[in-house]
């Protein structure tokens, strides 16, 4: 058995996919998802598939799908073949030199694992001593124009079975939308997401939340507004989660040191890749914080690798990994990704992640691909 890859040939594929219906936040509006699926050849002839999913317009970092294509186009796939024989466990530091927004990079150590795991042809969870079990799953709602089609929306995720349920705020859409859904739904597991809208001046919103038995408000203030959103937090009994602001190892201990939020959500794609993902879980549990998995959302690739991670025991809330029916009218993994009645995700057995790459789907929503080689 191998135990080391090396690079033989790489393909970029980029790809839009439609979205089922149109996914609105704070920040914007987006119809489809743009992705790029990173497809690496190994010099034994083994395929791993990543994909680098950063949202289209900049909607939750300043990375978009247009600059990761840039990037790896022009940088990151060609330097590849200068990594020479390496082990996907220590890749991570390879990356970590090369100028690349941290999107493109967790494509390429996706690739890079699933690789890895289908040369030694055991499941991507194993490689990283986790054990399989199944995968709490929460859904995440967006902005809509009245309360009515949100009340609608939430009846129709909990029917199907998810666990928890966050819907997105944004000013003048947060405290009676809140209050709608926790009047019609007592007992539901619900968080709120600003996706960083409000600033300190806004703490008398939080203030109103914070009557709402939440589990939790996801990024209520700017990225870099660690010192007010610490400020925020002594004023609140319900925790504040990270995400924006826990880009990597640097700011979720700033993060720490500030004692800016008590919860972390971590995200494969915005912190550089799962090796990354997993050092962040590490130094947040040693601080005693709490952590879940994120997504952008993403395609299949992406999900299904996450959902590796999100099987470690020491997150402890729902993912935000859902059924590809909830985004997709047509995903490229086979099997799609899907929820059962308990909101439980099971990841299929086999090596890998368990998934298949539907190649003649990724060939009907390419929009454009570069191939590399030695």
């Amino acid at each position: 058995m191998t135990e080391s890859i090396a690079v033989k040939s790489v393909a970029l594929h980029r790809v839009r996919v439609p979205f089922v219906e149109p996914f609105r936040i704070s920040n914007g509006v987006v119809a489809e998802k743009d992705a790029i699926l990173i497809e690496l050849t190994t010099k034994e002839g083994i395929i791993g598939w990543g994909e680098a999913s950063p949202m289209s317009g900049s909607f939750y970092s300043a990375a978009t799908p247009d600059t990761s294509w840039t990037v790896l186009r022009e940088q990151l796939a060609p330097a590849l073949f200068s990594a020479g024989e390496v082990h996907p466990a220590t890749f991570f530091e390879f990356l970590r030199e090369q100028q690349a927004d941290q999107f493109a990079k967790a494509g390429v150590e996706g690739a890079f694992w699933d690789a890895y795991a289908n040369a030694q042809r055991r499941a991507l969870y194993e490689l990283f001593g986790i054990e399989r079990r199944p995968v709490p799953s929460g859904v995440a709602i967006g902005i809509f124009e009245t309360i009515d089609a949100l009340i609608e929306r939430v009846r129709r995720y909990v029917s199907e079975g998810y666990q928890r349920v966050k819907i997105k705020i944004q000013p003048g859409w947060d405290v009676e939308p809140v209050a709608a859904v926790r009047a019609r739904f007592p007992q539901l597991p619900l968080m709120v997401d600003a996706n960083a809208a409000y600033t300190i001046d806004d703490s008398h919103v939080f203030r109103e939340l914070d009557r709402f038995d939440l589990m939790m408000i996801e990024q209520p203030l700017a990225a870099d507004a660690m010192e007010e959103a610490a400020e925020l937090q002594i004023q609140l009994s319900t925790p504040l989660c990270a995400d924006e602001s826990a880009e990597s190892l640097t700011t979720l201990d700033q993060l720490m040191k500030q004692r800016a939020a008590r919860v972390i959500n971590i995200k494969v794609q915005r912190v550089g890749g799962l090796s990354e993902a997993l050092l962040m879980l590490k130094a947040a549990c040693a601080a005693g914080l709490r952590c879940w998995v994120g997504t952008m959302p993403e395609l299949g690739i992406a999900s299904a690798q996450a959902l590796h991670l999100a099987m470690h025991s020491a997150f402890s809330f729902p993912t935000d990994i859902e059924a590809s029916s909830r985004w997709y009218a047509d995903d490229i993994v086979e099997p799609a990704i899907t929820i059962d009645q308990n909101g439980f995700i099971t990841v299929p057995g086999g090596p890998g992640t368990g998934f298949k790459v539907n190649r003649e789907k990724v060939e009907r929503y390419t929009t454009a691909v570069e191939r590399f080689s030695l």
